[in-house]
């Protein structure tokens, strides 16, 4: 398997970093997850100005070289004889003293991996999965803003406290906050369409502002479907007329039953007939894949 690794592909054994790199001895590292489309990266600058944004936070200076680093992805794909790819784009600290530093880190690595997808057919459905509420809340982020960095316990915890329901075989789980709030999905923000409007978290929750979130909140505006940001509860949650998830890899998903941590479904896909948004949105989420892979 081919790296990509500070700039050049290399094998995977050669892409070593120091046991002094700063993200190994303390998490300092943010990355992006993305998936290519006739092999371009999708809505790749957006993903690209939020990680130099989380960067700038922890103190690791970089400008990503945009048409250098869609080289790069274009070139590990090829090597690795991919036809679509899941991409991880990662920087971390680079080495330093052992000791929490003062100053900005000068001389971080950058690590991108790649791993097969499988094309997309024209004529795909959004996938259906049922949703999990877990006991674990969601933890509050490290500084003043969730950021995407490699302090990733707390969605590890709750990915494996799904395993321990028997009934929750293939679910994304639900982080509420500490207070009891919804927040966001272990790798997905959540949408609720309660009463014709679409709902879902504040960034002030301590959720991640999700690449696609904020690209489906776009669509939704020009699809004028009405959309808000606002504080939910779980009561609120189970009125819904239809529940979707969003990330950059899997797209649009459609929550068909959310369960209680007790095994109890709280809430069932009512059906098309009482509303349809996910499709729509699935649709125009489509069809600027298409704008983009043409553009």
């Amino acid at each position: 398997m081919k790296i990509g690794f500070n700039g050049c592909l290399v094998e995977e054994k050669e892409a070593v970093i120091s046991v002094f790199d700063h993200g190994f001895m303390y998490g300092m590292g943010c990355f992006e997850t993305f998936r290519t489309y006739g092999g371009r990266p999708f809505l790749f600058d957006a993903h690209m100005n939020r990680l130099e944004g989380s960067l700038r936070t922890i103190g690791i200076a970089v400008n990503i070289d945009r048409p250098a680093a869609r080289e790069l992805i274009r070139a590990l794909i090829e090597a690795n004889g991919f036809t679509e790819a899941y991409i991880r784009y990662a920087v971390s600290a680079g080495a330093g003293a052992v000791g929490l530093p003062n100053e900005d880190y000068a001389a971080p690595n950058t690590i991108v991996y790649a791993k097969p997808l499988p094309p997309i057919a024209d004529d795909a459905e959004p996938s259906v999965r049922p949703l999990q509420v877990l006991r674990l809340p969601r933890n509050t982020p490290e500084g003043e803003r969730r950021i995407k960095s490699f302090h990733y316990m707390n969605n590890i915890l709750g990915k494996r406290e799904i395993n321990r329901y028997p009934w929750a075989a293939g679910a994304e789980g639900l982080f509420l906050t500490a207070d009891g709030h919804v927040a966001e999905g272990i790798v997905s923000n959540v949408f609720f369409v309660i009463d014709g409007r679409v709902i879902t978290p504040p960034l002030h929750t301590g959720i991640l502002a999700g690449v696609t979130r904020g690209f489906v909140l776009e669509l939704l505006q020009a699809l004028g479907i009405p959309a808000a940001e606002e504080m939910l509860t779980l009561q609120d949650a189970v009125r819904a007329q239809e529940v979707f998830l969003t990330n950059s890899i899997q797209e649009i998903v459609r929550v068909d039953r959310i369960f209680d941590p007790n095994g109890v479904c709280i809430w069932r896909f009512p059906g098309d007939e009482h509303s349809d948004a996910a499709k729509r949105l699935f649709a125009a989420y489509r069809q600027a894949v298409k704008g983009a892979m043409n553009g």
